[in-house]
């Protein structure tokens, strides 16, 4: 092939390029949404699925503070839905002002979490909703204590006879339960609405903070519909948080369920829906600040020191991540 004809057919490949490109660019302006197709994080979908006087039940269950021991906590004392379904306090404090080891996570979008707990140990709603109940330091009854409480009282028998034609038990009790958390998704927030397409719906400054989030690698483990909430990982990946011969052994984290060494230091990742609301941080409530807890990520598992203005930008990133809580 002579040059002529090489320089002629680059400059009509390059022309082809161009005009794909164009054609490209003109179908994203007019389809924003086809910008966001690939992105690690996914909207959360509406929830349309659940039984309505389940869920009112399960809401009334959820508040009565007459299911724990002493009358004086429901779950609705560690899980404030005003409080973005958190209690606000470092570490969980149950009856007789009994301190918890473990920092209370969001009830919020909990059905999201591939497993629930610090430590990962229930695989779904029912299987957690039934612990706290029975855990003596938490709500501290006993289930037929709670079953003749429930069974004494007019309007939960009529409730229970209407939804599960039976006397109340245990089982449907948990179920009601979960089936209210079921409900308590947050969906429609700014991201959202930017991932859907609405390309104004957050700032300049948290399209830099997303950018800079996925481009250090935060998303690696803060990723999918709960923008975390499905994998474990180690706390201290580059740098170890916790010395190898740490004693405290409420920081072991899965490897109290498992044994298995690996697993040692090992938390389930946390979701960031509404973290901006959540404080205090981790697993032991030791970190007030949003920022720090930014810099103590980056440093320990990603072997990053962060600028103040990158801290800033992923603050404003993921306050884009709150969702609506006037329906909650």
């Amino acid at each position: 092939m002579n040059p002529t004809t090489i320089r002629l057919n680059k400059l009509a490949n390059q022309c082809m390029l161009l005009i794909a490109l164009f054609n490209f660019n003109a179908f994203a302006i007019n389809n924003p949404a086809s910008w966001l197709t690939n992105e690690p994080i996914t909207p959360i979908p509406e929830v349309n699925n659940l039984v309505a006087n389940k869920v009112k039940l399960g809401e009334q269950l959820f508040n009565d503070p007459k299911l724990s021991a002493d009358g004086s906590i429901s779950c609705a004392t560690c899980h404030n839905l005003s409080l973005a379904g958190t209690d606000g306090l470092p570490l969980a404090v149950g009856i007789k002002g009994q301190v918890g080891q473990r920092n209370t996570p969001t009830v919020l979008n909990s059905s999201l979490n591939f497993r629930l707990f610090w430590d990962g140990r229930s695989s779904d709603l029912e299987q957690q909703a039934a612990e706290p109940i029975s855990n003596p330091i938490e709500m501290g009854n006993q289930w037929n204590t709670v079953i003749d409480y429930l069974s004494s009282e007019q309007t939960y028998l009529n409730a229970f006879k209407e939804i599960y034609r039976n006397r109340p038990n245990k089982k449907d009790t948990i179920n009601a339960i979960a089936e209210f958390e079921r409900s308590l998704v947050t969906p429609n927030g700014a991201f959202d609405r930017y991932l859907k397409g609405q390309m104004d719906a957050i700032s300049d400054n948290a399209k830099k903070g997303y950018e800079l989030f996925k481009s250090i690698g935060c998303s690696s483990c803060h990723q999918g519909v709960a923008v975390g909430g499905n994998m474990y990982e180690k706390l201290g990946v580059i740098l170890p948080y916790y010395q190898e011969d740490e004693t405290d052994t409420s920081n072991f984290g899965r490897y109290r369920q498992t044994g298995i060494n690996e697993h040692k230091f090992e938390f389930k990742v946390p979701s960031l829906r509404n973290v901006t609301r959540t404080a205090p941080y981790l697993h032991d409530g030791s970190i007030s600040s949003l920022p720090k807890m930014i810099s103590t990520m980056a440093k320990h598992q990603l072997g990053l020191e962060l600028s103040k203005n990158e801290i800033d930008l992923i603050v404003s990133f993921l306050q884009t991540l709150n969702g609506p809580m006037d329906a909650k």
